[in-house]
């Protein structure tokens, strides 16, 4: 796979599908999506074990409806914290500023951008940003004990490339995902 290479068509496709909806349909996928990302995300409370591997998934519904309007994606973003502050208050720190933060780059991104280079970049250093901000602004120890909350060079960098490889992987995840949704969008 080369990174230089364009994305396929399926988000530019899925968009202009979803663009065409009625103002209700769109509503209601947002409130739809809203619901499915904080149950996604609060998987991790509620399932201890499996659940941590579940949670990340919640990035996929911000990532759908961001890739129908940003506008849309911000507000399904505020509607997913306001769900989580009900029914698990503790993901609080990690999906506005990683899950949802990526979920809303990568949807805006793939409307905007297409190379894979640009769109792997510009969310990591969203990403990087997000994971920095509770770390270093909010002084909460995001890694555990192990990070200390003080700047830290070396850390930031070994922030960057996990960001790198985790925009990457969910890149690939949502083209993925996107291809399979524009499938079933194209049958109805």
């Amino acid at each position: 796979m080369s990174f230089t290479k364009s994305i396929p068509t399926h988000p530019k496709d899925i968009h202009r599908i979803l663009t065409s909806w009625s103002s209700t349909k769109k509503l209601l996928f947002m409130a739809l999506m809203a619901a499915l990302a904080a149950i996604l995300q609060s998987a991790g409370g509620f399932l201890p074990g499996i659940g941590y591997a579940i949670s990340p998934f919640a990035t996929a519904p911000i990532l759908l409806v961001a890739l129908m309007a940003l506008r849309s994606g911000i507000f399904t973003y505020i509607v997913t914290i306001c769900l989580l502050v009900l029914i698990e208050p503790s993901e609080l720190v990690i999906f506005p500023f990683t899950t949802g933060l990526l979920g809303l780059g990568l949807g805006w991104s793939f409307h905007l951008l297409s190379k894979r280079s640009e769109i792997i970049i510009t969310n990591a250093l969203l990403l990087s940003i997000g994971i920095c901000t509770p770390l270093y602004v909010f002084g909460f120890p995001v890694f555990g004990p192990t990070v200390s909350s003080s700047f830290n060079p070396a850390v930031l960098l070994i922030i960057f490339i996990f960001s790198l490889l985790y925009s990457w992987v969910w890149m690939e995840l949502g083209l993925f995902i996107l291809r399979r949704i524009k499938a079933f969008l194209v049958l109805k």
